[in-house]
């Protein structure tokens, strides 16, 4: 049976791959997959990123849903907002991207 695409499924798709079509924020996304929060300082140590650029990409991230961010203090903790983000995470491992 031929199904057509649900057009507003595959806009909600592409605004996500969007949203994390940049190897900085893959990298988040990764590391937030195997740690459930991190703040600021140590995804920066991990990553070996700048604190300013790095907080863009957090920013931005959490505006488009992709993140949640959590403050204790000065410290801003953040999570995934969505695991299944993390399948795209899978995906991209297991067929040879990269």
């Amino acid at each position: 049976m031929n199904e057509k695409p649900d057009t507003i499924k595959m806009e909600e798709a592409a605004y996500t791959l969007k949203a994390i079509s940049n190897g900085t924020r893959l990298c988040v996304i990764s590391l937030l997959s195997e740690q459930e929060e991190l703040n600021v300082s140590q995804l920066g140590e991990q990553l070996q990123c700048e604190q300013s650029l790095l907080s863009h990409h957090l920013t931005d991230m959490r505006a488009k849903g992709i993140l949640n961010c959590r403050r204790d203090g000065k410290n801003c903790y953040y999570s995934l907002k969505n695991k299944q983000i993390v399948q795209i995470i899978e995906c991209i491992r297991t067929c040879n991207c990269v």
